[in-house]
Order: structure tokens, then C-alpha cells, then sequence
């Protein structure tokens, strides 16, 4: 027993936290696979039900199957469970689940839970994680209730509400799993459908943090309070979100051969729904996404490279990321430092978001490489697999069922490396490492 604590003593934070979602996937994927999960009784094969796992608790949104016609209803409540967890992270039920029963955590809970949301202070992390669940369970039912609502025109009471609860936990968590087969292109034309996963998605997309931010400032204006200011974390995320959404929204207006008698409010509102899809990685569309143009498509690569924001319930290299690639970008042009808003950004985050930026795409590389040599379809669907998996997205030009073996397995590796995060997963591999007391003398080395 002692030999077994002091293993369990040695795994480093970042180890635990890849741990428990390894055997948080494999667990459900093994329940998945039941033949009580499937609607006819027939058990899926493990490496399907492994697929959909890690897509489920990395809020993918890519499946083999057609989840509303394939799986019965504890087969798709496994998988809202999943997402859920995948949304708003774990660590989150464990810690909250400590504070109500009282228990006390040690420090390399703390510490788990800290990366397990990337960031929130040690001292505030209680609070913190109930916020979560607060924002979570107002946003999930005020969702649910409206998109009740809506199929309640089409649906029993009792389907209507679950749909209601499914789409709305899935928006939320930006899962973009769905019961229908072609997503929500049959409510193309619905506003309110349109606004309220819009809505649901980029509350979940732009992060606790910035929203915990936004709240305050909603407070303190409404009390008077007006000194109050956003951070520059929360600002880079709007600013960035906003930059992004827009761009991708025109692109994908100017580019689409749109249908006869299409009108300007219903082409803006599918524009605007798929970028936003793409930008937070809910996943969910409007468009055919295989008969969409190839500017689009690149477009929507982009935003799924980008992705969601730290502390979210979305997934790509977040962007905090790509907004401090620029900010170094604009600075190095001007020979000038990392400033952005008044305020200079220090080396360990602009390093931090070159290593993320550099890493993915290598991912995205050698994922390229292996799918060409494995798969029949073209490069561009490849691409957009990959970029899909990669930014736990889940939109696909409809080749996900038709992987081989290998596609698939190289995809799943890359969907919990976009949910576990690339440097959490590389300081697990190299935590432990001796620590170096000297450095080395510098050299100049020419560039460019």
C-alpha cells in the first residue's frame, strides 16, 4: 500500500490531470459500447465507442455514427454526461464535491484543479469552480427552457424538453453534438434557434474568466461604481473574438454559392452561425459543410485553429494565443516591446503561446501525413478533419464514418490532445526532469 501512495505521490499535477481523463474516456467508452448504449441492442465496436468517447470529453463533436438514431437513451445520456464533464472540466465536480461533503483537499488537488482550468489563483480556486457551476447551470436551463419552446411545436412535451436540455448542455459545453442527423440546417431560418445556440456557444467559448469579468463590471456599473475595469485578458478575448467572427462571418457570405431566393437576413444569419460554430468549437451547422466553397472551408480552418478562449468549455489554441502571436509579430516589425494596452506582456506568456502555435501545427503535420497515406478522401477533407479534431470543433465535410482504422486512432490522439492541451501534456512527459543550475553562454544565431 505504501508502495502504491508513493507512485501515486510522484505523478506531477500535469500527470494526474492526463490520467484522469484517460480513464474518464476509456471508462465511458467501455459503457459506450454496451449493448444497452445502442438502440438495437447490438454491441460497437470498441474503437467506434473509444472515438466517440474522446470526442464527447473533449466537446468534439465528430462521431462514426448518427448519435440521435444509433444510440438509445442511455447511450446518449452517457455521452451528455461526458461532454459535460469535458465542458466545464472534471476537476470541477471533484473539488465541488469535496466542498459539500466537507472534505479538505491537499495541495496537489489544488494544484490538478488549478490546470485543469488553466489559471484561477490557488487561494480563489473554491470560489472559482462555484462560479462555474453557477454560469453553467443558468446558461444550460435558461438554454433548455427557450429551446423547449421551440420543439414543443413539433414534439410531446416530454421529447421536447429533452432535446431542449441535450442541445442546450451541448451548445453551452460547445460539444455540438446533436440528435438530428443533419445538425440544425432545418432550422436554418429560425432566428431564435440561430440566437439562442449563438448565444449559448459564446458564453461558453469566451470563458469563466471573462465572464466572472463582464459580470463585475455589469455590477459595478449598475451600483454606480464606474472605476471598475476589464482585464487585459478579458479585453484581448474580446477583441480577438470579435475580429475573428466578423472576418470569418464575411468570407463565408461573399464566397458561398448561396440557393435561389435566398434571402440577404437568412444568408447573414447562416454566415454568422457558422462562424461563430467554427470560432467557439460548438460544432453545430446550418450550411452543408462538404458542399461549402474552398474559401470557406479555409476560413473555418482558421477559426478552428484559433478556437475558444482559456478557461472555456471550447478547445483550439485559444485566442489569447493567437492574439499574443500578433502582438509579437506587430512589436518585433517595430523593433519595439510586447505591449498590448497599455500594458507590456511578459516573455513567459508570448514563449508560452510560440511553443502552443508551433506544436499544433506539427500535430496538424504529421496528422496530414498519416491520413494521406491512409485515407481515399482529398487533401482538403483531410485538412478539415484534422483541424476539426484538433480544435475539439466537430464540424466535418462528412468523411468522419468512412476513416480507416488508423484515421481514426491518429484522430483520437489528436482530439485529447486539443482537450488536454499541448503544454499540459508536454510537461507530463518531461515533468520530473532534473532541474538545471547553470546556463550556458549566449550566441547570436543569423535569421531570416
Amino acid at each position: 500500500m505504501r508502495r502504491n501512495n508513493s507512485v501515486w505521490r510522484r505523478l506531477s499535477p500535469y500527470q494526474l490531470l492526463l490520467l484522469g481523463y484517460a480513464v474518464i474516456t476509456v471508462t465511458c467508452a467501455l459503457l459506450l459500447s454496451l449493448p444497452i448504449s445502442s438502440a438495437e441492442g447490438t454491441r460497437q465496436p470498441f474503437l467506434d465507442a473509444l472515438f466517440l468517447a474522446t470526442s464527447g470529453i473533449s466537446t468534439t463533436g465528430l462521431t462514426v455514427v448518427d448519435v440521435g438514431s444509433y444510440y438509445s437513451l442511455f447511450g446518449q445520456i452517457v455521452l451528455l454526461v461526458l461532454f459535460q464533464i469535458g465542458g466545464i472540466g472534471y476537476m470541477t465536480f471533484v473539488i465541488l464535491m469535496m466542498y459539500f461533503l466537507g472534505i479538505k483537499g491537499s495541495i496537489r488537488t489544488s494544484l490538478v484543479a488549478k490546470e485543469s482550468m488553466a489559471g484561477p489563483n490557488l487561494h480563489v480556486l473554491k470560489s472559482f469552480f462555484l462560479s462555474v457551476l453557477a454560469y453553467s447551470i443558468a446558461f444550460e436551463l435558461v438554454g433548455a427552457a427557450i429551446l423547449a419552446v421551440i420543439w414543443a411545436r413539433e414534439y410531446p412535451a416530454g421529447r421536447s424538453m429533452y432535446l431542449g436540455l441535450f442541445h442546450s448542455v451541448s451548445a453551452f459545453c460547445t460539444a455540438g453534438f446533436g440528435l438530428f442527423s443533419d445538425s440544425l440546417m432545418r432550422y436554418r431560418e429560425s432566428t431564435l434557434m440561430n440566437a439562442t445556440i449563438v448565444i449559448l456557444s459564446l458564453a461558453g467559448g469566451i470563458g469563466f474568466f471573462v465572464l466572472k469579468d463582464l459580470t463585475a463590471l455589469i455590477v459595478n456599473r449598475f451600483n454606480g461604481r464606474r472605476r471598475f475595469r476589464l482585464t487585459v485578458h478579458t479585453r484581448l478575448v474580446l477583441i480577438v473574438t470579435t475580429i475573428v467572427i466578423s472576418t470569418g462571418t464575411v468570407v463565408i457570405l461573399l464566397s458561398e454559392h448561396w440557393p435561389a431566393g435566398m434571402g440577404v437576413y437568412d444568408k447573414a444569419m447562416a454566415s454568422v452561425f457558422q462562424a461563430v460554430s467554427a470560432s467557439t468549437t460548438d460544432g453545430f451547422n446550418t450550411i452543408d459543410i462538404g458542399k461549402m466553397a474552398a474559401a470557406s472551408l479555409t476560413i473555418i480552418m482558421l477559426l478552428m485553429y484559433v478556437g475558444a478562449s482559456p478557461g472555456s468549455t471550447g478547445g483550439g489554441i485559444k485566442t489569447t494565443t493567437f492574439g499574443l502571436l500578433f502582438i509579437l509579430l506587430w512589436a518585433r516589425l517595430r523593433r519595439k516591446e510586447n505591449n498590448f494596452l497599455g500594458r507590456e506582456i511578459s516573455e513567459r506568456c508570448i514563449y508560452d503561446a510560440i511553443v502552443v502555435g508551433l506544436c499544433c501545427m506539427l500535430v496538424v503535420l504529421a496528422d496530414t501525413v498519416i491520413l494521406s497515406i491512409t485515407e481515399k478522401t482529398s487533401y482538403l477533407q483531410n485538412l478539415f478533419e484534422i483541424f476539426s479534431a484538433l480544435g475539439n470543433t466537430g464540424l466535418s465535410t462528412g468523411i468522419t464514418s468512412a476513416l480507416s482504422s488508423v484515421g481514426k486512432a491518429a484522430l483520437i490522439v489528436t482530439m485529447f490532445i486539443g482537450r488536454v492541451g499541448i503544454l499540459s501534456i508536454a510537461f507530463a512527459v518531461f515533468s520530473g526532469r532534473r532541474e538545471v543550475f547553470f546556463r550556458y553562454p549566449k550566441e547570436d544565431v543569423f535569421v531570416g
